[in-house]
């Protein structure tokens, strides 16, 4: 096994109608035994994450909360920094901070952000992570960058959670993967989004061998804290059903690849209770995932292997 770890899941999760819909959402996914919530930070129709976050932390007592992840792009790393050290505090040492350099085109086209090219992208990330644990760390800290110029600045509140909250960075390529290595606390492992959408690009990065490449990237570039990493994998589809054969094959053509390789994409699950847990023992053992995070839609779907898998 490449990870003692035991299994947690989270849950993916964008808007609700009222902030009684809300926390009744947040209330469930703890109920179920899910480990954590997750908002996406996008600008079309979903909650602003930080008030949103704070909302789902409130409702709950144990449920952790935070972005996957927030784009470096949209907020200056001293005021989220800020923000995310008050979530932390007052959820009680909740938070999960997952932060990336922002892939989706729309959102910057529709807001005028400027869409830079993806390694100005990354290197403001880059420069945005060392500035929010400067801002974390006892004392004041500067930065001299390209990107960002702090000055004997102190960042209060501090965190609760020591050193920092942990950080949870995703991607699919090998920048920023190693970059992952280096500083974050959770790793994720994504389909690659260069092209800045959803495509066949992306469903054609997903398979196994990809997998086995990008987890790679990871222990080399991580070196001798490989296994103070936590693996974490985003799943686009939780499917239980009797028929495993023909889900895959239904699948395989949405990701255009072969029925057996579907079974192996690391981002699905489908099949029997049995088959789901096994798939995801499976996983732990060739890859290390063992953190594995759900859209809203599959919530209830997963709660009979989290019944069984969470915690062991």
């Amino acid at each position: 096994m490449a990870h003692p770890r035991r299994f947690r899941f989270g849950v993916q999760v964008s808007t609700a109608p009222s902030g009684e819909a809300w926390a009744a959402v947040a209330r469930k996914a703890e109920d179920l035994g899910y480990s954590s919530l997750f908002m996406p930070d996008h600008f079309g129709d979903q909650l602003a994450p930080v008030p949103a976050l704070m909302a789902a932390a409130d409702a709950t007592t144990d449920l952790r909360v935070g972005a996957l992840v927030f784009d470096n792009d949209y907020k200056h790393p001293v005021v989220l920094a800020k923000e995310m050290a008050t979530i932390d505090i007052l959820s009680g040492g909740r938070l999960e901070l997952g932060i990336g350099a922002g892939w989706m085109v729309t959102d910057y086209d529709r807001s005028g952000i400027a869409y830079d090219a993806p390694g100005v992208r990354v290197d403001r990330m880059v420069e945005g992570i060392a500035v929010m644990k400067g801002m974390f760390a006892d004392g004041a800290f500067d930065h001299q960058g390209r990107h960002y110029t702090i000055t004997g600045m102190d960042g209060l509140p501090k965190p609760l959670t020591k050193p920092h909250p942990p950080f949870l960075i995703g991607g699919g390529g090998k920048r920023v993967l190693g970059i992952a290595a280096r500083e974050a606390d959770i790793v994720g492992i994504n389909p690659n989004l260069k092209a800045g959408a959803i495509g066949p690009d992306a469903a054609a990065d997903a398979t196994a061998e990809a997998t086995d490449r990008k987890v790679g990237w990871v222990r080399d570039a991580a070196g001798a804290r490989f296994d103070e990493l936590e693996l974490n994998c985003l799943m686009f589809a939780c499917i239980p059903t009797e028929d495993r054969p023909g889900t895959a094959e239904m699948l395989s053509g949405l990701f255009g690849i072969s029925p057996a390789e579907m079974l192996e994409v690391p981002h699905a699950l489908m099949g029997t209770v049995d088959q789901m847990c096994e798939d995801l023992e499976t996983r732990r053992d060739r890859w290390g995932f063992s953190y594995f995070v759900v859209q809203h839609d599959a919530m209830d779907a997963l709660a009979p292997v989290i019944a069984r898998m969470a915690g062991n």
